[in-house]
């Protein structure tokens, strides 16, 4: 991982609370490197989502495949209405102040703050449930709906995102080959000497 990362000059480096010691030991590797042979690696940064890492699912728990509770991302638009409005909730009334809870937290990694402030109100004052489930198809919908288009897009023209990922294998290879030119410079392991 820390090849990957610093032959790539990554400054910011997204991951998970588990794999923050990957990122230390990539800038170890490269404090340790700079300082013998000359500033030549970037010092990469972690960054972590705190906010929204953990989704729950349609049963309330974890979001997980091994669960069998994932909304898929790219579900044809019917069938993402649908499995919104298997999400569980509790049996209170619709005139009923209600707890934020699964449908919520789902909502707001979908909606503007705007939006996201109109539905806590309306958690106080008692919405429905079934309205609640509306506006999260609603939001979820409106955001993924760009993605799903060219999810199928590629999905029906698979050659599309062959020419895409050979595009970026090439930019890959030049930068790597790049910095590795200038690595074996700084160590005095060039052809020819």
């Amino acid at each position: 991982m820390a090849a990957d990362i610093l032959l790539f000059q990554a400054t910011y480096v997204p991951v998970g609370k588990d794999q923050i010691q990957h990122i230390e030991i990539a800038r170890d590797i490269a404090t340790y490197f700079n300082h013998t042979f000359g500033t030549t690696f970037t010092l990469p940064e972690y960054v972590i989502q705190e906010e929204g890492a953990i989704l729950p699912g349609l049963d309330g728990r974890k979001m997980s495949k091994s669960y069998g509770n994932v909304i898929p991302l790219f579900a044809e638009k019917e069938k993402l209405r649908k499995l919104i409005l298997k999400i569980k909730t509790d049996s209170s009334l619709p005139n009923e102040p209600k707890e934020l809870e699964t449908l919520f937290t789902i909502y707001k990694e979908f909606a503007t703050e705007d939006e996201i402030q109109s539905m806590r109100e309306k958690y106080e004052t008692g919405i429905g449930w079934g309205d609640v489930k509306k506006e999260l198809f609603r939001v979820i919908d409106r955001e993924l709906a760009g993605p799903r288009e060219k999810y199928v897009m590629y999905m029906n023209e698979p050659n599309l995102l062959y020419v895409a990922l050979e595009k970026g294998a090439e930019r890959a290879r030049t930068m790597a080959k790049v910095n590795l030119a200038e690595i074996k410079k700084r160590i005095g392991f060039e052809r020819g000497h």
